[in-house]
């Protein structure tokens, strides 16, 4: 019984070739965009990244380019001094491999390639520069690392540009670039002018890139900035970025509300910089005219962008065709369970619980079965709540935020006979009551299968687990039979009475 889902993707392309995939271990990419330079340390070629080091600075590189055509002198310098560091402390880090990237200002400028010679000149860094249709390409593939069946509209709004790209079957098709960025809005005073700029950019945006509009994914820190802003303004519960799914009609309701409110408010709220908030107003006029000219059927948020690109796109073709869940559970459980390699025992030892399941189903099934001990380290008496949020606000892609939910209940109840129902009740918004009691049946099926065997192998493999005319089998056959006892027949007791059935445990030869 074992479940993954699988992506085919592009080969490498020319960013990718700068560093030999055998020797991959820790890499670096340097992202010097329009507004923020960031240094961001991937550790290894995990199909689900894990981020060892990440540092941004808000430098405003291409504040002004409309106007000058040149690089903002403030922000070469800002930018410069920042990558100074972050070549020093990639000298600490032991890199296997390192790429620098620069985007819509270092391309545009006039200036460009004078601030690259100095860049290589005083720090050794190597800036590749990217097209506008490399950064839509690298954008919709880190898309693709976080939902590797991604189908519709990727959007990534960075300092200067705007990228719309779309991605079907596991590849990236049409894209295209627009300067629609909010430090290229902010230098047309005029308001109107800039409507009517705006609304040109999208329509040739979206005439230049036909995909269906399944879904519209955002890329960047501008939308992850609204993003926050709408779940404040909702109260939602689940301060997760990442797979975030607001409904169009609400969102353009908080884009109006964002326009209509000081950035210092906005910045008390959230917590979000001001030199990031005062630029998100004028992202709002981009987004607006987005969604009313594609009419996606779903938004998500999408935390992975053109860094995570760069990763997937040097990625093997096998590695790319993992499920990035089940092979971060896979890591969470051989860093940190008592029995690394049990859950996938336990997995299958759940099977006839769960026999006619789906796919998508059975994968989260998967995912709680390898995570069930994984917090086996913490105070008991808050066990059961740490695994509910190491879950819910874990770094994990290839999961909605439904999804993180209805895991974290499950491991909730993994730990705890009776779970608060105060943690059920402030995520119902998330998570119908249906699944939640779904949730509710894994947890304590995981919790009788690890108290049977004590989480060691060699135990399920001798014991079934079977229901059907109102009971509940458990059957123990040879050396299993030593370990039936009374916290087995509870812990049987309470799964069956969820199931609305009798326990029954027999021991056979």
């Amino acid at each position: 019984m074992r479940t993954g889902t699988h992506a085919q993707a592009e080969g490498s392309g020319s960013v990718a070739a700068e560093t030999d995939k055998a020797r991959l271990r820790r890499i670096g990419v340097i992202d010097v965009g329009s507004n923020s330079v960031r240094l961001v340390v991937f550790d290894g070629m995990a199909r689900s990244p894990a981020y060892f080091y990440n540092e941004k600075v808000l430098c405003g590189l291409g504040a002004g380019l409309g106007s000058t055509g040149r690089l903002s002198p403030k922000g070469w310098r800002s930018a410069l001094a920042a990558l100074h560091r972050y070549a020093a402390l990639a000298g600490r880090m032991e890199l296997s491999g390192m790429i620098a990237v620069a985007t819509a200002a270092v391309r545009e400028a006039r200036d460009g390639p004078d601030f690259c010679a100095q860049v290589e000149r005083e720090t050794g860094l190597q800036l590749h520069v990217a097209s506008g249709s490399e950064e839509a390409q690298l954008s919709a593939k880190g898309v693709l690392l976080g939902w590797p069946a991604a189908e519709g509209l990727v959007c990534d709004m960075g300092g200067s540009s705007m990228e719309l790209a779309h991605v079907s079957g596991g590849q990236v098709h049409d894209r295209a670039t627009a300067p629609l960025g909010p430090l290229k809005l902010a230098e047309i005073a005029d308001g109107e002018k800039r409507a009517r700029f705006v609304r040109k950019q999208v329509k040739a945006l979206r005439r230049a890139v036909a995909g269906e509009p399944r879904r519209l994914f955002l890329v960047g820190g501008s939308w992850r900035a609204i993003a926050r802003l709408d779940m404040e303004r909702r109260g939602y519960p689940l301060k997760v970025l990442h797979g975030y799914e607001p409904p169009a009609a609400q969102l353009l309701e908080t884009l109006a509300w964002i326009r209509a409110r000081d950035p210092a408010e906005l910045s008390a709220l959230t917590g979000t910089s001001m030199a990031r908030l005062s630029l998100v107003p004028l992202a709002t006029l981009a987004l607006e005219e987005l969604i009313a000219r594609i009419e996606p059927g779903r938004i998500a948020v999408s935390a992975y962008g053109l860094r995570e690109g760069l990763l997937y796109r040097q990625m093997p073709e096998a590695v790319r065709r993992l499920d990035p869940l089940i092979e971060a559970c896979r890591h969470m459980e051989a860093a940190a369970s008592r029995m690394p390699g049990f859950g996938d025992t336990l997995f299958d030892w759940l099977g006839a619980l769960y026999a006619g399941r789906s796919p998508a189903e059975l994968r989260l099934v998967h995912a709680a079965c390898l995570l069930h001990d994984a917090n086996w380290r913490a105070h008991p008496d808050y066990r059961a709540e740490l695994c509910f949020d190491s879950v819910t606000r874990g770094n994990v892609g290839g999961i909605d935020h439904p999804d993180r939910v209805f895991l974290g209940l499950a491991l909730l109840n993994r730990y705890k006979a009776t779970a608060p129902d105060t943690t059920a009740t402030l995520f119902r918004g998330i998570l119908p009551e249906t699944r939640a009691a779904e949730a509710v049946i894994l947890g304590r099926a995981m919790r009788l299968g690890a108290m049977l065997s004590g989480s060691a192998t060699g135990v399920l493999e001798h014991a079934t687990l079977e229901p059907g005319d109102g009971r509940l089998t458990l059957t123990l056959r040879g050396p299993a039979r030593e370990f039936a006892g009374e916290v087995v027949e509870r812990r049987l007791q309470s799964l069956a009475s969820r199931l609305d059935a009798t326990g029954v445990m027999i021991c056979a030869e």
